[in-house]
This record gives structure tokens, C-alpha cells and sequence, in this order.
């Protein structure tokens, strides 16, 4: 067990006027978004998917700024300064192709369904079982990751401000809430735009000024080539299988555990992602939401990880014990050492942004979920709209409640990249598994949803809490266990499913139509609308979707 995660006391920021009051524009404009947005909620649907009318721009841009919340700037910026360069693999290793692989195969099934949700499209290729349960552990992961954004907001706040921390999370989480309550997912989205400009422009001063400070990027490899080794420095070095390198990781745990279970697992089944594809106007629009979010994802791993290198230039101990300093406290250090105010209320304005966006995305994911596929459904059934629309507001403001609540539980981890990680591992991976094999194979049946599901989240739990947190074999890091519980996760869940499959009735085979790889849906019949043609006759989409995996493909063998 790490010890709490705290940002150091002499990182306080000399902030001015100046710096406030860029601050307390960002917040009046969040909320006239929010307001703006109100006046086009007249439906559920408008509420929970914007009405499914949002152009591709929008979509993609909202679809990457979910994902920029403490995973990219505080956990991505605290893995490069522990683990240096092999940072670059959450990224063109553990997102690129999976982004790739949602837009260009796994859309057709999600938005020809007209699914609300990920976990609804379950209930359609399996049973209420698989349903219910996906339903509660996705609300679970959902206010959990929401937890790490505000804790994450709350002690960077503190740090740098000097607010207290409740006052931080108060704040925080009054502007989400007002925002989502009032424009819903529209809001969300529109806010996620803005704040995907904010972050950029506070990331990059934070990047160029460490570089000059370090001597550019030769200085900042010759000194941690020289300090760290030459792993350091490198995304392929030492990982041969029983070799030493800082990950704890060799390449076969990096490409099957990171590479294909948790990044497929997070990008295709992540219902705080695949929402803003699902609101896009067409299945175009939804297809291209991933690829073009692709783009920029090749390239912001350069503005979290240069801070996170230069970090462990200019503080060699950092995230030891002869340091006052947490691998987490790598971006706030160089905003108190290098920026100057304005730069520096932008720099603050954007980790805000930052926190937000990765807060409203599964707060909105999770009102949506709990909302349709647990109180409509389950609960309170047949209602007229409007009551849904009114309780899908109630069960926001409680999501952020509940997110406050479990905010703290991520303190126990010095890399919050680990924490996250080690929920993805439990709650994505198992509904990868289950979602990759009804999709492709028809025989599946109807209860190895369930089974597959329940037996791929304890496997994780057990690899993680048991295996690896009582010694059983020693794995050398919490990321390195984390590749390993996905791993064993997607195994048992395969397994599972396979024997069960064996064992009992698939579904009828008329109940499967644009469910399963090779049928379409039933409104399908006629001739497709322009934009909605089989992804395979799409050359733009392909053209597209090569490049990307080519970049990703390529860059990583250059470092």
C-alpha cells in the first residue's frame, strides 16, 4: 500500500487577479453552455444522447476530451516521470487500434441497434442477467473513475491554490452538476470542446518551458539516459521477456495486456467514450467520432509525457522516500516553477477543464445507464418521458454525490494511472470479453453473458487482490499486475462463456439480426441512407483508419 496521495505544501502557486479572472470566465461560460443547451431538451433522448444529432467534429472532439481527465494530465504526466518513455504505449500501442477497430466495426452494431447504452446492447445479443449485471458494474466503475477526477481536482487545488479540499470538490462539483442538469448530454459534449482547447493551451507553455529549462529534448535524454538508464528513454528497451526495465512489463504483457485486453476492453465497451459516438446525427458521423478523435490522441502523449520526464530531470528523487515530492506532483512542480501568471490562471483554468471533463463524461454515462437500463427497465417501468428526463436529473445530482464519496479512495495510490487502471482491468476488460465473443460467434448463448461476465471480474480480483497483493508470484509493479489481471480476466471469461455456450440454447437465430458479425438489422432491408453503408464499402473510412494504425504502428520504433 502507497502512502496517501498528497501534493506537496511548497508547490502553493503565486496566482494574481489576473489569473482568477481567467478562471472565473472559464466558469461563466461553462454554465452559459449549460444553459444554452437546456432549450433543446424536450425528450429523453434529447437528455441522455443529444437527440442523436451532433455533427462528427463535435463528437470526436468530445469523444477525446472524456479521456482527458486525471488519467492523461496527472497519471500519464506521473507514469513518464516512474516509467519514462514506455509511457508512449497507452497511447499507439493501448489506444490507437482499439479507437480504430470501435469506429470501423463495433459502430454498425452499437448505433444500427438505436442502444441508449453499452450495457443495453447486452440485453439484446444476451439476457436481463448479462443486462443488470453490466448495468451495476458499469454505474459502479462509473462513480468510481468520476471519484478519481474530483479527489484528483480537490489535492491539486489545495496545492496550488490553497483552497481546502472540500472546498475544492464543492466547487467542482456544483459546476458538472449544474451543467449536466441542466443541458444534459448536450451540455457535456459542448463543455468537452471547450475544454479540449483549454487543456491544450495549458499543456503546451507547461511542455516548451520545460524543454528550455532541461536543455531540449537531447539535454532531457542525455540526463535520464545518464541518471535512469537507457531504458529510460526508450518504448521497447529491456522489455524481452526476463529482462529488468522500470515498467515491470515485457512486451508480450505490453501487446496482450495493455495492447489488446485493457485498451480494447476500455475503447470499445467504455460507456463514457462510446456515449458521444452514440449521439452523432448518423452512423457516419459515428463511425468517423473515433477516428477522428484518433488524430490528436497520437500526439497529446508528448504534452503529458515531457512534463513527467523533465519533472524527473530537475527532481532526480522524485516519488521516493528522499523526496518531498509525488510522482503526481510532476505538472503542478513545473506550473509553480515556470509559468508566469496569466500563463499560469490558463495552465490552472486547464487542469480544471481537465478534471471536469473526465468527471461530467461518467457522470453522464452513469445518469444515462442508471437511468434507462436500471430504473426504467427494472424499477419504475412505462412511465411517460418527461418523468425519466426529471429523474435522469435527480440521479445526477446523487452521482455526484456518490462521486464525492468516493473520491478519497484513490489516496491510497501514489500513480493514479495504477488505480485507473486497476478498475479498467476489473470492469472493462470482462465486458470486452463478453462483447468480442457474442459479436463474432453466433453460438453464443444467452447465459454465458452472464456467467462470462461474473467469471472475468473475479478472475481480475482475484490476479490483483490475492496473487499479487499476497506475494503469491511477484510481479515487480501495480502496472505490471495490472497487464496480468487483464489478461486473466479476458482468459476466464472466454473459457466461461465457450463452456457454457457448449451447454446451453443460443439465442434464435431471427433474434440475432445486426447483433452478430455478418447479419444486418432489421430496418436494414431496405437500401442503407447515405452515410450508414457496411464500414467494408466505406474507402474514406478506410483510407482514414490505415493511416492512423500506421502512425501508430510506426512512431513507437523511432524512440
Amino acid at each position: 500500500m502507497h502512502p496517501p496521495t498528497t501534493l506537496a505544501a511548497e508547490l502553493r502557486l503565486p496566482t494574481n487577479w489576473l489569473d482568477y479572472t481567467i478562471l472565473g470566465i472559464y466558469f461563466v461560460v461553462v454554465l452559459g453552455i449549460g444553459f444554452a443547451a437546456r432549450r433543446s431538451v424536450k425528450t429523453s433522448l434529447d437528455f441522455f444522447l443529444s437527440g442523436r444529432s451532433l455533427p462528427a467534429w463535435v463528437t470526436g472532439l468530445a469523444f477525446i476530451a472524456a479521456n482527458l481527465g486525471a488519467t492523461e494530465i496527472l497519471g500519464m504526466a506521473a507514469n513518464s516521470a516512474q516509467y519514462g518513455v514506455y509511457t508512449t504505449h497507452w497511447y499507439w500501442i493501448g489506444a490507437i487500434p482499439a479507437m480504430v477497430f470501435l469506429g470501423l466495426v463495433m459502430m454498425p452494431f452499437y448505433y444500427g441497434s438505436k442502444v441508449r447504452s453499452v450495457p443495453e446492447f447486452l440485453l439484446l445479443r444476451f439476457d436481463k442477467a448479462a443486462h443488470l449485471l453490466s448495468s451495476g458494474l458499469f454505474a459502479c466503475a462509473a462513480i468510481l473513475i468520476a471519484g478519481v477526477n474530483l479527489y484528483a481536482l480537490a489535492i491539486v487545488v489545495e496545492a496550488l491554490l490553497d483552497w481546502p479540499q472540500w472546498v475544492a470538490i464543492v466547487v467542482a462539483g456544483f459546476f458538472v452538476l449544474a451543467y449536466i442538469t441542466l443541458g444534459g448530454l448536450s451540455s457535456a459534449i459542448y463543455n468537452e470542446v471547450l475544454q479540449f482547447f483549454v487543456i491544450l493551451a495549458a499543456l503546451i507553455p507547461i511542455s516548451v518551458l520545460g524543454l528550455r529549462k532541461v536543455g531540449g529534448w537531447d539535454g532531457l535524454s542525455d540526463s535520464l539516459t545518464e541518471s535512469r538508464g537507457a531504458d529510460f528513454m526508450t518504448s521497447w528497451g529491456g522489455t524481452g521477456i526476463g529482462s529488468d526495465n522500470p515498467l515491470g512489463a515485457n512486451w508480450l504483457t505490453i501487446v496482450l495486456g495493455l495492447g489488446f485486453v485493457l485498451s480494447f476492453g476500455y475503447w470499445t465497451t467504455n460507456f463514457a467514450e462510446v456515449q458521444r459516438a452514440l449521439s452523432a446525427k448518423n452512423l457516419s458521423a459515428a463511425q468517423r467520432t473515433p477516428l477522428i478523435a484518433a488524430f490528436p490522441k497520437i500526439f497529446i502523449v508528448f504534452l503529458v509525457m515531457i512534463p513527467g520526464l523533465v519533472a524527473a530531470v530537475l527532481v532526480p528523487k522524485i516519488g521516493t522516500a528522499g523526496s518531498d515530492l509525488q510522482y503526481n506532483d510532476a505538472i503542478p512542480y513545473l506550473m509553480e516553477q515556470l509559468l508566469p501568471n496569466g500563463v499560469l490562471g490558463i495552465a490552472v483554468t486547464g487542469l480544471l477543464a481537465a478534471f471536469m471533463a473526465g468527471m461530467a463524461a461518467n457522470v453522464s454515462s452513469f445518469n444515462t445507464v442508471f437511468t434507462t437500463d436500471i430504473w426504467a427497465k427494472y424499477v419504475v417501468k412505462g412511465r411517460e418521458d418527461e418523468y425519466y428526463v426529471r429523474f435522469g436529473r435527480l440521479i445526477t445530482a446523487i452521482g455526484v454525490l456518490a462521486s464525492i464519496g468516493t473520491a478519497f479512495l484513490a489516496s491510497s495510490f501514489s500513480n493514479i494511472m495504477s488505480y485507473l487502471q486497476t478498475l479498467f482491468s476489473f470492469f472493462n476488460v470482462p465486458m470486452f470479453v463478453v462483447f468480442i465473443i457474442g459479436m463474432f460467434w453466433r453460438r453464443t448463448s444467452m447465459k454465458s453473458g452472464f456467467w462470462g461476465l461474473l467469471a472475468g471480474t473475479t478472475a481480475a480480483m482475484v490476479n490483483y487482490f490475492v496473487i499479487y497483493k499476497q506475494g503469491i508470484i511477484d510481479i515487480p509493479s501495480d502496472q505490471g499486475a495490472n497487464f496480468v489481471s487483464a489478461i486473466a480476466g479476458f482468459v476466464a471469461g472466454a473459457v466461461v462463456m465457450v463452456a457454457v455456450s457448449l451447454f446451453t440454447a443460443p439465442k434464435p437465430a431471427e433474434e440475432l439480426q445486426g447483433l452478430v458479425y455478418g447479419t444486418t438489422s432489421p430496418g436494414m432491408a431496405e437500401p442503407p441512407a447515405p452515410g450508414d453503408e457496411a464500414w467494408y464499402r466505406k474507402p474514406a473510412l478506410l483510407g482514414w483508419g490505415a493511416v492512423i494504425l500506421a502512425a501508430a504502428c510506426y512512431i513507437p520504433f523511432s524512440f
